[in-house]
């Protein structure tokens, strides 16, 4: 059974997750001190360090279990063989938006917060090299798809477009109060349609491609 202290030093660390997730969220992660999250978090600025030593190891505690999960989900839809390629893009697709929308308040500081590029093989941050790696899911599910080969650049300019089209879906209602259920009830088919749109387009631009040549 815990002691009173273990109990008191675990509702610490949470309040300190919960005012820093608050604060990034509303602010944005570069704006926020480890003063301004302790003072939220009902603790000293001194306190504060006892726990995580700054601000990208909190990022880390609040991002990597998330990301960690979008990933599993993700794979287990990309690497299915047994679905065409198509398929499994417009699924995993539907993963991340569902991810992404379920996560409003907290989608830019789980993706955006000290982002470095995607192409860089080892980003300094944990964080980062999850992000990485759920993009580089997408690279290669779409390189499959469009049967591109070894043409590196070319899947990797097609898996940008893919991730802005799906950030912009997502960033579109991070302000919407409007609930999950809901949202999806009313929109998911367009979801679906934008993909489809955008997969076709993918299509048809590598066959224009191939035309030319």
């Amino acid at each position: 059974m815990p002691s009173r202290q273990e109990i008191h030093s675990e509702e610490t660390k949470q309040a300190i997750l919960a005012a820093a997730g608050q604060l990034f969220a509303e602010r944005g992660f570069d704006a926020v001190t480890m003063r301004e999250i302790a003072k939220a978090a009902g603790c000293s600025h001194t306190t504060i360090y006892i726990y995580f030593k700054d601000k990208e190891a909190l990022l880390h505690q609040l991002s990597i279990g998330p990301l960690q999960s979008l990933r599993e989900q993700m794979e287990s839809v990309l690497l299915n063989k047994a679905l065409p390629p198509d398929n499994r893009l417009q699924l995993a697709s539907r993963v991340f938006l569902h991810f992404g929308l379920s996560n409003r308040t907290m989608y830019t500081v789980f993706f955006m917060a000290r982002a470095t590029r995607v192409d860089i093989a080892e980003p300094a941050l944990e964080v980062q090299k999850l992000r990485n790696q759920l993009f580089e899911l997408l690279r290669q599910a779409i390189q499959d798809y469009l049967q591109l080969g070894q043409a590196g650049d070319l899947s990797l300019a097609y898996a940008r477009i893919c991730f802005f089209t799906l950030h912009g879906i997502v960033g579109t209602y991070t302000s919407s109060d409007e609930p999950l259920d809901a949202l999806m009830e009313r929109l998911a088919s367009t979801f679906d349609l934008a993909v489809e749109v955008m997969l076709a387009g993918f299509r048809q631009t590598v066959n224009k491609g191939a035309e030319r040549k």
